[in-house]
C-alpha cells in the first residue's frame, strides 16, 4: 500500500496570515505532509535526520496498523498473527517494525510481554542488503528517544532482556555484548533490533551471506545459527527479457518455444546453439538493432552521435566510491592519454556508457558523475582521436532508460570492490541480455561466473578475502602504487591539476591517497587494464565473442526473481502458491 501523511486538523494561524507571513500560517499542516513528500529524504542535517525518522516510522508503524486492521476483520485471533501474517523487513529503514508491532501487541491487544514477543519474532524476517558500516542504521540515542519515547522505552526493553538472556545463558559472549546490543555506545543499532527481533535473517548473494555469517554478523550467526540463510537476488524475465527486448524474445520463442517465459531455466536448451553460426549471426543482428536504437536515442537526448559497431561498454548503477565508477574513469583517462599520444593506436572503437545517481549528501559521488561529464565534453570533442573513444552519461537514469540499455550493451561493468557490494542485479539483466562481463568476485558476480562459465566471464582484481584480510591486518600502501605506476601518477596529477584546461578534481585523488585507497581503485587498476586488453581481443574474434553472449543469455534462468520468490517463500514466509481458478480457465481459452 502507498502511504500519504496528511494533518489531523489545519492549524491556521489567522494573525500570522494577516501579518501577510501566508506561508508560515500553514507552517504546521506543511511539516506533518513532509513526511510522506520525498522518500529517502537527504538526512545530512539534523532536521533531515529527524524527518527520515519521522518518516520511517510513519510508514511502518500504517503498515502494521492495517495488517492487523484487516486480520481481526476477518475474525482470527491475534494470537494467531505468525499463521496468517508474514512481515518482511527489507534493509535496517523499517527495522521499526519489532518496536511498533510489540507497541500494537502490549498498548493496544493487551498482551503480556512474553506473548507479544514471541509473536513478533515468529512473524517477522529481515534482509541485510549492505555490509557497508555506515549503512547499517544507527540513531543517536537522543534523537532517538525525543522523538519516538515509547518507542524507546520499547527497545531499550528488548535490549536489556537481551542482554540479560546474553550474561545468563552464553556467558562466551559477555566480551561482545557491547557490539550485538541493540543499543550501545550511545546509538539505537537498527541491524541489531532487526536481528533480535526477527525469525530468519538473509543475505541477497552466497557470498554476502557467508561475509555476513563469518564475519560482519559472526556473534550475531553463532548466537543464533538456524536464523541465517542465503536468498540470492533474482529479476523477472518477463519484465527484462519479455518487455525490454522483443526482437531477442521472438528468437527464443521460435526456437526453444514458449516455455521459458514461465519457466526461465528452459533457456539452457540454448546453449546447445553456442557454436552455431546462423544462431550467432541471428542474436548478433539483434544486438547490432539494439544498439543503433540506443545511438538514436543518444543522439535525440544529447546531440551526440556515437558509432553502433563500436563496443558498447556500459556501467549503470547508484554512484558510489565502492562500485568503482572511478575505476572505470581512471582507465578512460589512461587509454585518453595513450590515444592522445599515439592516435594511429590500434584499438577497438569503443562507447563508454554510464549512468546512476548519487545520494544528495554524498559530495565525492557527486564529483564522480562531474568527472565524467567532463570526460565526456573533453574527448568526445577531441578531433586528435577520430572517434577511437567516446564517453556518454544518460541523465536522470531509471526502469525506462533501463530498458533501452541492458539489451544494448556489449560489456557489463560489475567492478565493485570485492566483498562491498552485497548481490547487484544489474548484472543478471545484462547477462539475460547477452552482454559479457567485465567483473570482481563480488556479490552476485560469484554465481553468475559459476554460471555461464569462467571462459565467458573476464575476471579481474581482489578477492573477497584479501580484500578483507588488508581491512584487518594492513599491508597495503596507496602511495606505493602512485608512485610506481606512471600511468596511475599521470590520471592523480591530471585530476589533482587539470588536464588539456579543463576542470580540475582534487577532491578525488587525494581522498584516494589521503584514506589510503579505502576501496582498492589504485591496487585494482593494472589488473582492470589487462582485463580490458583481454576483452577487446576476445570481441575482435567475432565467433568467440557471439559464442561468449550466448551462453551468458543460455545460463541467465537461474537469476530469476520467480526462484527467489519460490525460495523466499517455502524457506521464510510458510506459503505455498493459491490456485487461481480463473487464470487456470483464461489459459484453456
Amino acid at each position: 500500500r502507498l502511504w500519504s501523511a496528511e494533518a489531523d486538523k489545519i492549524d491556521f494561524e489567522f494573525h500570522t496570515f494577516s501579518r501577510g507571513e501566508y506561508a508560515w500560517a500553514f507552517h504546521e499542516k506543511i511539516r506533518q505532509e513532509a513526511v510522506s513528500q520525498v522518500l529517502y529524504p537527504d538526512d545530512s542535517s539534523m532536521d533531515g535526520k529527524l524527518l527520515r525518522l519521522r518518516q520511517q516510522y510513519f510508514f511502518v508503524s500504517a503498515g502494521l496498523q492495517s495488517i492487523l486492521r484487516r486480520l481481526k476483520k476477518t475474525g482470527k485471533p491475534v494470537t494467531g498473527l505468525p499463521q496468517y501474517v508474514a512481515v518482511h523487513i527489507n534493509d535496517t529503514h523499517p527495522a521499526l517494525a519489532v518496536a511498533e508491532l510489540m507497541r500494537l501487541l502490549l498498548d493496544e491487544e493487551n498482551l503480556s510481554w512474553k506473548e507479544a514477543w514471541s509473536l513478533t519474532v515468529r512473524t517477522l524476517s529481515y534482509t541485510n542488503h549492505t555490509l557497508l558500516p555506515e549503512a547499517l542504521e544507527k540513531w543517536p540515542v537522543e534523537l532517538f528517544k525525543g522523538l519516538l519515547p515509547r518507542i524507546y522505552m520499547i527497545v531499550e526493553e528488548i535490549n536489556n532482556r537481551f542482554c540479560l538472556d546474553v550474561l545468563n545463558n552464553e556467558p562466551r559472549f559477555r566480551e561482545r555484548l557491547r557490539e550485538i546490543a541493540v543499543i550501545s555506545d550511545g546509538a539505537v543499532k537498527m541491524a541489531n533490533l532487526a536481528i533480535v527481533g526477527s525469525h530468519s535473517v538473509n543475505g541477497v548473494a552466497q557470498l554476502h551471506t557467508d561475509i555476513m555469517k563469518n564475519r560482519v554478523m559472526n556473534n550475531f550467526h553463532a548466537l543464533y545459527p538456524r536464523k541465517f540463510n542465503n536468498k540470492t537476488n533474482g529479476i523477472s524475465q518477463r519484465r527484462w527479457l519479455l518487455i525490454a527486448n522483443p526482437a531477442l524474445s521472438d528468437l527464443l520463442t521460435r526456437t526453444l518455444g514458449s516455455g521459458w517465459i514461465e519457466d526461465p531455466t528452459q533457456l539452457e536448451k540454448l546453449a546447445a546453439f553456442a557454436q552455431d553460426a546462423d544462431m550467432q549471426e541471428k542474436i548478433a543482428r539483434i544486438k547490432r538493432q539494439n544498439k543503433e536504437r540506443l545511438a538514436a536515442f543518444i543522439y535525440e537526448r544529447l546531440d551526440l552521435r556515437v558509432d553502433p559497431e563500436s563496443i558498447f561498454d556500459i556501467q549503470i548503477k547508484r554512484i558510489h566510491l565502492y562500485k568503482r565508477q572511478l575505476l572505470n574513469a581512471f582507465h578512460i583517462m589512461a587509454l585518453y592519454n595513450r590515444l592522445r599520444e599515439n592516435p594511429d593506436l590500434d584499438v577497438t572503437p569503443r562507447t563508454f556508457i554510464f549512468g546512476g545517481k548519487a545520494a544528495p549528501a554524498y559530495y565525492l559521488a557527486k564529483q564522480v558523475i562531474k568527472l565524467i561529464n567532463t570526460l565526456a565534453q573533453t574527448i568526445n570533442n577531441d578531433k586528435k582521436i577520430r572517434g577511437k573513444i567516446k564517453v556518454v552519461f544518460m541523465p536522470n537514469y531509471n526502469v525506462s532508460l533501463a530498458e533501452r540499455l541492458f539489451p544494448a550493451a556489449d560489456v557489463s561493468e560489475q567492478i565493485s570492490t570485492a566483498s562491498k557490494e552485497a548481490s547487484g542485479t544489474g548484472n543478471m539483466k545484462f547477462v539475460m541480455n547477452g552482454a559479457v562481463t567485465i567483473g570482481t568476485l563480488d556479490g552476485a558476480n560469484v554465481e553468475i561466473r559459476e554460471k555461464v562459465g569462467r571462459d565467458n566471464f573476464i575476471l579481474f582484481g581482489l578477492s573477497a578475502e584479501e580484500v578483507l584480510n588488508y581491512h584487518e591486518h594492513g599491508g597495503y600502501n596507496a602511495w606505493e602504487y602512485y608512485q610506481k605506476d606512471s600511468r596511475i601518477k599521470t590520471v592523480c596529477d591530471q585530476l589533482n591539476h587539470g588536464w588539456y584546461g579543463h576542470t580540475a578534481f582534487p577532491a578525488l585523488c587525494n581522498h584516494l591517497l589521503a584514506n589510503n585507497d579505502e576501496f582498492f581503485v589504485l591496487r585494482d587498476f593494472d589488473a582492470y587494464v589487462e582485463a580490458q586488453k583481454e576483452l577487446e581481443k576476445k570481441f575482435r574474434d567475432k565467433s568467440l565473442w557471439r559464442s561468449m553472449c550466448l551462453r551468458n543469455i543460455a545460463y541467465s534462468g537461474s537469476f530469476s526473481s520467480d526462484r527467489s520468490i519460490w525460495e523466499y517463500a517455502r524457506e521464510i514466509w510458510g506459503i505455498q502458491p493459491v490456485a487461481h481458478t480463473l487464470l487456470k480457465e483464461t489459459k484453456k481459452r
